[in-house]
């Protein structure tokens, strides 16, 4: 591992550095004492030599990688400051009037290794979630099999191998539970905080916790398809995606190189035409090019990127595509599919209408009787707010379904009828009432209860909003972004879920294919939008907006057509995701800034223009001042938050 490899070249360059210093005049001096003997010259050029080549190899490697790829950076300056402080201090050793530079070749070498091994730690720091990950995995499953239950390894299950997991255990795949209740915890996973109520029949995430009860799991999906690996898998992708920003770093990174360079030669020529010595001359050069690396520079979107990605992974937000969430940054208008995105695409009781002798609960009571012999999605809205109100349905002696007009049986002895507006009409049983006129101009689903030919009671019943959908276009507003919803369903219901919802605008009746149109609509005025959708009929609307997210992906995470993945069905996260984009480009601003800001005073500084006043900084010290700036850089990102 690379990191480590410069572990190790740090200790061993460092170990060689003490002797180095001790035998150094300038050092000796310094420290008040004298040691010399015979050829002990000798002895601080071949311990500088094993510290250039051991120690500073990395750097020259890295030089000839940029060389080849003909873009100049961080690692030729290092290499050029060594290569040049090396061979002219072996040439004063060997005879060259001057003085040598191997004290400071030895600590700027190993300030070098270490500052090049914090801030891959820094890095390795802040991918480490994926590692998180990965140790959420269980090693080993409990097979259910016609022997009894066999412990075996993750790696040898199957689909449709069923598994038996207990309380306090990790579900070991994506899984359907057949037997068993319980909560589970998937906070590392959705980023949901609250545990999760699961019964047969729902699903399960491989890594996720179960706190409960025990519960048999059919297994689904294993090894890559797995949700985890999904995950893993768009987190490493996003975190190599290049951005923009950071093409913007790396090209200021390429000319900084070239000022390094073009500094170092001024200064060195400056310095000689002033008559000051040529090792004076030289040390201020090499200091000019040490402290111009643009290190930190190199560091400051890459690190960003890495923590944001791995962040957003924690929040249940996925990255696919680095350029886009950059976008989200500066969005202006946010259109949401309708069904399954702001609404729960379930139909739920809103009105309950008397309209003769009974109480709003006995129409319930007598409508839900009816309705819980359908399987109709409509019957199971009714037949939720029955049980949601803790109402007991009537028996049903006999029913049999009217098709396209509703439910005929016989409760309690009574003849009842659950039928459609039409079916009203059609049989003259149809009145004004101004509530039930209300409701259909909502564009609501209204159904009517007839007993013994008459009519009694009236239920309407809509797509239920999302409790989160008006707290997320209320933050949006709060943000200065306008929200609009974009739907196949008339204009009365989408009238009424815009007008719930304190909506900018909607646009109502377009089919899937005119979706795009209709953001492209929006683009045109100018503006930067973002789509929220399902993934699925929502793809070209995706694909057109500047921004494509699709929501509720669960354990299906590879939507090709979107560039940000929201895990939970929850639009609230939309808000979560602008937030990011913004602290990650701020951070990013911040470590450019810093990096570029930090070279206007440290190029004058170190090519000696204080000089007068006493202030001269060493190639070490550039060096030491240069690696601190790298660490500030990546301490940083690490603070990103949302």
């Amino acid at each position: 591992m690379m990191r480590e490899d410069f572990r190790k070249r740090f200790i061993v360059s460092s170990i060689l550095t003490s002797p180095i210093l001790i035998l150094s005049p300038l050092i000796q001096r310094f420290l008040g004492f004298e040691l010399t003997f015979s050829g002990d010259h000798y002895v601080l050029f071949g311990l500088s030599a094993v510290v250039y080549f051991y120690g500073g190899w990395p750097f020259m490697k890295g030089m000839g990688d940029e060389l080849r790829k003909r873009a100049p950076g961080m690692m030729t300056l290092i290499a050029l400051a060594i290569t040049v402080a090396f061979f002219y201090s072996a040439a004063v050793t060997f005879g060259l009037p001057g003085k040598t530079f191997y004290w400071e070749l030895a600590t700027l070498i190993d300030i070098m290794l270490i500052g090049h091994y914090i801030e891959m730690r820094s890095v390795l720091g802040a991918s480490r979630a994926l590692e998180e990950l990965i140790k959420l995995m269980p090693t080993e499953a409990h097979l259910v099999t016609p022997e009894g239950i066999r412990d075996v390894p993750v790696s040898e299950l199957r689909k449709g191998d069923m598994v038996l997991v207990k309380p306090g255990e990790k579900m070991p795949s994506d899984g359907v539970i057949v037997e068993g209740e319980t909560s589970v915890n998937e906070a590392m996973l959705t980023g949901e905080s609250k545990p999760v109520y699961k019964k047969p029949g729902g699903g399960v995430i491989g890594g996720s916790i179960n706190l409960e009860g025990a519960i048999k799991v059919r297994i689904e999906k294993t090894g890559k398809d797995t949700y985890l690996m999904q995950v893993i898998k768009l987190v490493k992708q996003a975190q190599e995606t290049r951005s923009k920003t950071q093409d913007l770093a790396n090209r200021a990174s390429f000319y900084l190189t070239l000022i390094a360079i073009t500094a170092g030669s001024i200064t060195l020529g400056t310095w000689l035409y002033l008559d000051r010595p040529f090792v004076f001359a030289l040390e201020r050069m090499v200091t000019v090019m040490v402290i111009t690396c643009p290190h930190a520079l190199g560091l400051a979107v890459p690190l960003v990127v890495s923590v944001s990605t791995s962040t957003s992974a924690k929040k249940g937000i996925l990255i696919r595509d680095r350029e886009a969430f950059e976008r989200a940054k500066d969005m202006q208008v946010v259109v949401f599919d309708k069904t399954g995105t702001l609404t729960e695409g379930k139909f739920e009781v809103t009105d309950v209408i008397p309209l003769d002798e009974l109480g709003e609960e006995e129409i319930l009571k007598y409508v839900a009787a009816l309705e819980g012999q359908s399987s109709h999605p409509i019957a199971h809205g009714i037949v939720e707010k029955a049980k949601e109100l803790g109402l007991e349905p009537y028996g049903v002696s006999e029913s049999k379904v009217l098709p396209g007009r509703g439910v005929w049986g016989v409760i309690n002895g009574r003849e009842v009828l659950v039928v459609s507006p039409g079916f009203l009409k059609e049989n003259g049983l149809w009145r004004k009432n101004e509530s039930v006129e209300k409701v259909l101009e909502q564009g609501k689903t209204v159904v009517f209860l007839v007993i013994d030919g008459k009519l009694v009671g009236a239920l309407a019943l809509a797509d239920r909003i999302r409790p989160e959908s008006r707290g997320a276009v209320e933050k949006l507003h709060t943000m200065g972004i306008k929200a609009y919803m974009l739907t196949g369903d008339n204009v009365k219901v989408s009238k009424w879920v815009a007008g719930e919802l304190g909506l900018d605008g909607f646009f109502a009746e377009v089919l899937p294919h005119q979706k795009s149109e209709k953001v492209k609509e929006l683009q045109d005025e100018g503006f930067i939008v973002a789509m929220v959708g399902d993934g699925i009929n929502d793809a070209p609307a995706l694909i057109q907006a500047d921004v494509g997210i699709a929501i509720g992906a669960g354990t299906d995470v590879a939507i090709e057509s979107a560039d940000v993945i929201l895990v939970r069905n929850d639009p609230g996260d939309v808000i979560t995701a602008v937030h990011l984009a913004r602290a990650t480009y701020k951070k990013m601003v911040q470590n450019l800034a810093w990096a570029t800001g930090y070279n206007t005073f440290a190029i004058p500084l170190a090519a000696g223009v204080l000089y007068s006043y006493g202030i001269l900084l060493s190639p070490a010290l550039g060096a030491l001042l240069m690696s601190m700036s790298t660490v500030i850089v990546a301490i940083n990102a690490r603070f990103l938050r949302a």
